[in-house]
C-alpha cells in the first residue's frame, strides 16, 4: 500500500523533520506539504529525510517552481489547475519538473470539471506518478454539479472523451446557483 502523509503545511521545519523521521519506516510514498512551500525551508527538511517531498497546491506559476526544481528538494509537484493559471500554465509547470526529473501528482481538490482537467493534463505529461481523489468527489453536493460523475472503477480513471473537458456544469447546478446580471 502507497502511504501519502498530508501534513497541510501546518509544521515548521523542525517538526517536519521530526515527524518525517518518525513516520520513515512505513516507506512513505510521499511527505505532502511538510511545511509552508519555502525554498530554505523545504530544501532543509529535504536534506534531513530519506523519503520524497511533494509540494505545489500553494504555488501558482512556474517561476514559483522554478527555485524548488533548481535545488531539487521537491520531487513530486502539486500544481492546482484552478490556482496555477489553468491547463496551459499547468502544462508548462509540468513540462518543467520533467526536465528535472521531478514527478506530478495534480492537486484536486475541487469540483468534477477540476478531476476532468487533471485527468486530461495527466493523460499527456511522462512525469504523471498518481492522480488524486479526493473524498469530496465522493459526495452528492459535489457529484451533482457536474454532466459527468468522474469515479475510478477498479482503481483507474478513464480520460472523458466527449468535446472539451469531457464534462461541463449540470443543469441542477445552473438551477440551484445564486445568478447575477451586470448592467
Amino acid at each position: 500500500v502507497d502511504i501519502i502523509m498530508e501534513n497541510h503545511s501546518y509544521l515548521d521545519a523542525q517538526s517536519a523533520v521530526q515527524l518525517g523521521r518518525a513516520v520513515q519506516k512505513y516507506n512513505i510514498f510521499y511527505f505532502e506539504e511538510p511545511s509552508t512551500p519555502n525554498v530554505k525551508t523545504t530544501k532543509f527538511i529535504c536534506d534531513a529525510l530519506d523519503m520524497p517531498i511533494s509540494h505545489g497546491e500553494r504555488l501558482y506559476s512556474r517561476w514559483q517552481y522554478a527555485p524548488f526544481f533548481e535545488d531539487q528538494s521537491i520531487q513530486v509537484i502539486q500544481p492546482d489547475l484552478g490556482n496555477c493559471g489553468g491547463l496551459t500554465e499547468g502544462k508548462k509547470i509540468c513540462d518543467m519538473a520533467y526536465v528535472y526529473d521531478i514527478s506530478v501528482q495534480a492537486h484536486v481538490c475541487a469540483s468534477p470539471l477540476s478531476t476532468a482537467a487533471a485527468l486530461h493534463l495527466e493523460a499527456v505529461i511522462p512525469n504523471f506518478v498518481i492522480h488524486e481523489h479526493h473524498v469530496f468527489n465522493l459526495h452528492n453536493y459535489n457529484r451533482e454539479l457536474c454532466t459527468v460523475d468522474l469515479q475510478p472503477v477498479n482503481g483507474r480513471f478513464k480520460v472523458p472523451e466527449e468535446p472539451g473537458l469531457g464534462a461541463e456544469i449540470s443543469p441542477w447546478a445552473m438551477e440551484h446557483s445564486t445568478k447575477y446580471t451586470v448592467e
